[in-house]
Order: C-alpha cells, then sequence, then structure tokens
C-alpha cells in the first residue's frame, strides 16, 4: 500500500509532502506534516533570517530524536524551482547548495527532515562578500545554562561597542 503524500499549493508552486503523518515529536505526537505547518506560519520570519542564502541541510529523517546527519550538497532528486548555487571552499572542492527564497522551498525543505535551519553567513547572489557574522554557543557537559547566557551577554555587549547589532537565534540544542 503506497504512503500517504499531502500536495501543498505555495507562492504557485506544488509542494509534495511525504508521509505526513510520520512522528517527529514523540513526546508531543507532532507529525511531519505538523512541523511543515508550523514552519509555514512562521514564514515570515523564517524567512527573514535564511532567504536568498545557501543552506547546509541537517536532515532528521527519523524525527527529532532519532540521528541526524548533515546533506551539504543539493539532492539531485529535487523539483525543478529549487534553487542552487555552487560555492567554492579553500580546499578547491565545491558543493552545489540549495538556496530557499520563499515558503515553497521552506516546506520543501522541511518535507527532507530539517527541523533547524543551517544557512551559511553569505548571500547566493555575492557569494564573496559575508555579511554575517555567526558566534554559536552550544551547551557542552559541565556548562551550565546559566554560562551560556552570561558568554550570549558578553558578546552582545562587545559587539554594540562595535557599532554591530547582535541577534539571538536558538536551535533547541
Amino acid at each position: 500500500m503506497p504512503k500517504r503524500t499531502e500536495v501543498l499549493e505555495l507562492d504557485g508552486r506544488e509542494v509534495t509532502i511525504t508521509n505526513p503523518d510520520k512522528v517527529f515529536f514523540p513526546q508531543t505526537g507532532a507529525t511531519k506534516f505538523d512541523v511543515v505547518r508550523y514552519y509555514l506560519a512562521v514564514a515570515p520570519g523564517a524567512l527573514r533570517g535564511v532567504a536568498g542564502r545557501p543552506m547546509a541541510l541537517k536532515r532528521f529523517v527519523n524525527g527529532a530524536e532519532g540521528e541526524f546527519f548533515f546533506q551539504k550538497r543539493a539532492p539531485e532528486s529535487r523539483p525543478e524551482w529549487i534553487e542552487t548555487v555552487e560555492l567554492s571552499f579553500p580546499s578547491g572542492r565545491t558543493a552545489e547548495e540549495i538556496v530557499v527564497r520563499d515558503s515553497a522551498a521552506l516546506a520543501w525543505i522541511v518535507n527532507l527532515g530539517c527541523i533547524d535551519l543551517n544557512p551559511h553567513p553569505i548571500r547566493a547572489d555575492d557569494l564573496d562578500h559575508p555579511d554575517e557574522l555567526r558566534v554559536d554557543l552550544d551547551p557542552v557537559p559541565g556548562v551550565g545554562w546559566s554560562q551560556i547566557v552570561e558568554v550570549a551577554l558578553a558578546t552582545r555587549e562587545a559587539l554594540t561597542d562595535l557599532g554591530l547589532t547582535g541577534w539571538p537565534k536558538t536551535s533547541g540544542s
């Protein structure tokens, strides 16, 4: 018996959601389709942070509590309307990565199991000039949340001293 799918009409495009009933958050029972609907509800804010930027795909294909993997190359099997850009790295290697610009592309990557979003600090139309600086504060064993907050506040103060504005982003790690 074929698995159920949902087809969404977004930005004039059809986005197929495969296995929409797959549970992605076992503690709450939230399904893949629930996660897609959530991202569509917050799309204006989510897109402000990722639109037009190449993105590494962090895929949780078995839900939030399952193992994840990073897919740095755009899947070969993708709709023709999914934008990509080729990145060149200092090592000499290259990778064609996804560029999300609208809610259709956002829903498409969430369907792949992307629960958190990992854009590069560059824009697809200007790969040689990063326009963001990211300071990643990940909790580790022996470091309490209060220490993370303390470092975040010190980072904000240092950025302010340089005339820069910092914006917090949490990934849930």
